[in-house]
């Protein structure tokens, strides 16, 4: 069972579509984990929970890094959660 990624953004955020791009390269590097993503204009909650700290991105429920992207702490978190299940890497 892939690790499951959730990213919070909204429409014509460059910080945001930085780090979709920065994230899909985590794949392309290997990392095992599904993606998805949450426009936080959909809901007034979510866009007044986020919309001063996007883009936001969680692991499995976790925020792992918020307003600058950071693919270290992605990263390091991917590992942990694969190891603890017992998947290592692929790729």
């Amino acid at each position: 069972m892939s690790a499951r990624v959730t990213l919070y953004s909204r429409l014509g955020c460059h910080l945001c579509e930085e780090a979709r791009e920065a994230i899909l390269s985590l794949r392309v590097a290997g990392c095992d984990f599904e993606l998805g993503e949450i426009d936080i204009e959909s809901d007034d909650a979510l866009l007044r929970r986020y919309l001063e700290r996007i883009p936001v991105v969680e692991l499995e429920g976790e925020v792992v890094s918020e307003l600058v992207f950071d693919p270290e702490a992605l990263r390091a978190r991917l590992d942990t959660v694969q190891a603890v299940r017992g998947e290592g890497r692929t790729g």
